[in-house]
């Protein structure tokens, strides 16, 4: 992909330290949910829990590390995949970013 233009990566700076502390609060709800849970016993809910942060860490290295602007779309891709970026906050890019972004997350035809 080409990279993104000059005003759809300062969009992008802007919005990407949002998109992680939501992120981020999503996954420590998810953590409070394991580690709480009724049933299973505490060992297995440390495993829960543990599962859960190295997944959600693997998610969170692919979304938010290396922030590069020729690699601004794929980011822009995984961000908007994740549901971290809000209908209003897509808006702010232009039209061919958004079309990009649209178009990677269309469901592929089988």
């Amino acid at each position: 992909m080409k990279p993104i233009r000059e005003s759809d990566w300062k969009v992008l700076r802007r919005l990407h330290p949002i998109a992680l502390e939501r992120f981020c609060e999503r996954t420590l709800n998810e953590c409070v949910q394991a580690a709480t849970c009724d049933g299973p016993s505490a060992h297995q809910r440390y495993g829960a829990l543990y599962r859960l942060i190295k997944a959600r860490d693997k998610t969170l290295a692919a979304a938010f590390n290396d922030l590069r602007r020729s690699t601004a779309i794929e980011t822009l891709i995984n961000l908007a995949r994740l549901d971290l970026l809000t209908t209003p906050e897509l808006d702010e890019f232009s039209d061919e970013t958004r079309d990009a972004v649209r178009r990677a997350l269309e469901p592929l035809d089988t």
